[in-house]
């Protein structure tokens, strides 16, 4: 049995990217992906405005769209209307979304902004917890852990609180509790902030930088998020 396999022992679980997925998903009750740059809060945004989103299975072959305009919490909270369904793909958020449908668990989403919604929402749909940092991609295609997904799982397994958590669980929760005063310093000069930033698109790190100003709880039917 593997290392990571081991953490199904307990209720809640910490892991990164598609294979902690691939690990973790079989048996858990619930999986909340957390992709804070930006497809998570992108999602808060949307449903926020009374649309939906439907998580879009991402493609290499349509670079143009990559990490741009369209996933835009501010974007998207100014152009959603009530009953809009609006696709988003990303090679994060979204494709680990459309993975985790693979494991008979319900699929949640959450970031800073609505973590106790998402862990209060969690723990009512189910027993087993488990919480995917999306992270970002190196030039090569592999997993870049990213500071900004490892704090907004933080933030969700600190509301889910210590009981039944495994250890990298508990280093997590730890991680967002001992730096949140410093939020929207660390978000900014993280290595993800600074690229939104050179992009013209640091209005999007002061909203996702803010903890808990939303009560949306994204829960995954039908293949669209609604809130839950």
């Amino acid at each position: 049995m593997s290392d990571t396999e081991l953490q199904r022992a307990f209720r809640t679980r910490f892991e990164w990217g598609s294979a902690g997925l691939a690990r973790l998903g079989p048996g858990s009750d619930v999986i909340v992906i957390v992709d804070v740059f930006r497809f998570t809060t992108a999602v808060d945004a949307v449903l926020a405005a009374g649309g939906l989103v439907a998580p879009i299975e991402w493609s290499r072959r349509d670079p143009g769209r990559t990490r741009h305009l369209y996933l835009s919490p501010i974007h998207l909270a100014a152009s959603t209307r009530p009953g809009d369904r609006v696709d988003l793909p990303s090679p994060n958020g979204a494709q680990l979304t459309v993975e985790a449908t693979g494991f008979g668990a319900q699929v949640m989403c959450g970031c800073l902004r609505n973590a106790s919604a998402v862990a209060n929402q969690a723990r009512r749909d189910g027993e087993s917890v488990t919480v995917i940092a999306a992270g970002e991609r190196w030039d090569d295609g592999s997993l870049r852990p990213a500071l900004e997904d490892l704090l907004g799982a933080g933030a969700i397994l600190a509301a889910l609180g210590p009981d039944g958590a495994s250890p990298e669980a508990l280093l997590a929760a730890a991680t967002f509790e001992a730096v949140r005063p410093r939020l929207p310093e660390l978000l900014r000069e993280c290595a993800s902030g600074r690229w939104l930033q050179e992009v013209g698109l640091g209005g999007d790190i002061d909203v996702a930088c803010q903890v808990d100003v939303s009560d949306i709880a994204p829960v995954l039917r039908g293949g669209c998020y609604v809130g839950g």
